[in-house]
Order: C-alpha cells, then sequence, then structure tokens
C-alpha cells in the first residue's frame, strides 16, 4: 500500500496521484508539485490515504511543497498574462490566414512554456506561427489541437437542461456515449435533442444507461409473443423507469398494461436469474 494524495490542476480536470510525504494535507489545501509538464500548482481534492500499487503510475512524484501567498499571486498574474497572450496568437493567426479557432491559453506555473489550444478541421502547418510566438514571448510554445468536446470543457456553457455544462463542473473524464444508449431509454432519435453544445451526445445519455440495461434484462421484447391471464398477446410498449409492459391481446384486440411483478406471477415470463 502507497500514501498518496490527489491534486487536481484545473476545474473538473483529472485527478492526479502524488505522494505527500511527510505533509499531512487536506482538501482544499494548495501544493506545488513536479509534472511532465514541469512545476506546477495544483489542488488538493483527496487528502492522504493509502491505495494499491497496482492502482498509481509509478514512480510517484513528490509534493515539492505546500503553496504559500506568493505561489498564489504568481498563478494569479499567470491568468492575467494569458489574456494578453490569447490576444497576440489570435492576432498572429490572421496575419498568418490559418485555418484554426484559438480556444485558450495557458502558462505553465514556472512561465517555462506557453500552451495553445485551438480547433481546426483537419491537420494545420502551424510552424511560422511558432516562431512568431516565440519571439515575442520569448519562451517555449505549444500548440495543441483539441476536439469539440474539450472545448466545451474548457469554455463552458448551459446545456439543454439549464445547468452548466457537467463536463466543465465535474467531469474529469469524458466516457463514450453511443446513440444505442439514446434508443434504450426510447428518447427521441432527432441530434437536435440528444446533443449537447459540443455537437457530440449528450454526456448524460451515459449516467442512466446502467439502469436502462438492468431493465432490458429484465423485461421481454418489443414483438415477443406471451401467454397472459386475459389471453395470448404480443408486447407492443415498454415503460423502463416503471416496469410495465403493453400487450396487444390477440381475441381481445386491446392493449392491456401490466407490471413486470404481475407478469412474473402470471407465469408469463420467467423470473430474471440472479447473477
Amino acid at each position: 500500500m502507497l500514501e498518496v494524495i490527489g491534486v487536481r490542476f484545473k476545474k473538473a480536470g483529472k485527478i492526479y496521484y502524488f505522494d505527500p510525504g511527510d505533509a499531512d494535507l487536506t482538501t482544499d489545501d494548495y501544493v506545488i508539485v513536479e509534472t511532465v509538464r514541469g512545476v506546477e500548482f495544483g489542488k488538493v481534492v483527496i487528502s492522504n490515504k493509502q491505495v494499491d500499487e497496482e492502482d498509481v503510475v509509478l514512480p510517484l512524484k513528490k509534493v515539492i511543497r505546500i503553496a504559500d501567498d506568493k505561489d498564489k499571486l504568481t498563478v494569479s498574474e499567470n491568468n492575467e498574462m494569458t489574456e494578453e497572450a490569447v490576444r497576440t496568437c489570435s492576432n498572429k493567426i490572421k496575419e498568418h490566414q490559418l485555418d484554426m479557432n484559438l480556444v485558450d491559453a495557458e502558462y505553465t506555473f514556472d512561465r517555462n512554456k506557453i500552451i495553445f489550444y485551438f480547433t481546426a478541421d483537419g491537420r494545420v502547418d502551424f510552424r511560422h506561427l511558432v516562431k512568431d510566438l516565440a519571439a515575442v514571448f520569448k519562451t517555449r510554445i505549444e500548440l495543441r489541437q483539441i476536439g469539440v468536446r474539450d472545448e466545451a470543457k474548457m469554455l463552458g456553457g448551459i446545456g439543454p437542461c439549464g445547468r452548466m455544462l457537467c463536463c466543465s463542473t465535474f467531469l474529469g473524464d469524458f466516457e463514450p456515449v453511443s446513440i444505442k444508449m439514446a434508443k434504450d431509454q426510447n428518447l427521441s432519435l432527432n441530434p437536435a435533442k440528444i446533443s449537447g453544445l459540443c455537437g457530440r451526445l449528450m454526456c448524460c445519455l451515459k449516467y442512466e444507461n446502467d439502469m436502462y440495461e438492468d431493465a432490458k434484462q429484465e423485461l421481454p421484447d418489443i414483438g415477443e409473443s406471451l401467454t397472459t391471464s386475459h389471453g395470448s398477446g404480443k408486447v407492443v410498449g415498454l415503460n423502463m423507469l416503471e416496469r410495465l409492459v403493453q400487450v396487444e391481446l390477440s381475441e381481445m384486440e386491446r392493449v392491456v398494461e401490466y407490471t413486470l411483478d404481475e407478469l412474473i406471477d402470471e407465469g408469463a415470463i420467467s423470473v430474471p436469474a440472479a447473477e
């Protein structure tokens, strides 16, 4: 077992594990740590805890120190400098007539590098742009192409539900979302209704997907033939949330709604096998 802390560098960003050393840290503390990008300023979101070695990527980097007021001032100054960097880069993109959309920029804590995030439909030759930016800022320059979901995460916004975007408030990672999830939940397949601001399928389709998959295992399929207490028929509708089954009865020529428990008690369907 290893003692670790979880550190996040951006709001709703990924959580990375570090070795706290002798420090006893609590959530909402700020620390200075070494990462692959260099020295960085991060927020503790998981206090000291024990984890198995296979759950972390070894070797763990140690916390350099607990951040002080001077470090927080440096971060504030970096954020102010970032605004100027965005304006400068936008102007340079126009000068070079590049087909790219600048989304955001970020200084590393030690100011050894500026990272510019952009979107584009394809590959962009930005070599001359990097040279111009390096001449202006006198530091290392990195241009990183991101996808539309990452763009939404960075910029934020309000989703169709009226709440702030999940990706920009609490989702650390994007999980795969498929059109099958929308079908299983009996949602309209109109792209305008199941897509987020990024134009991709909404992340929230994943939230209840496991429950719908469990319901599908318990309920009969549409078109399946059943023999109920009222006669034989076929399934014509399902209510996954309330576990209701609509059966069109052949002899009575009408649709009767049954609960899952009623159909099990009548022997129309078998009891789902326990895993």
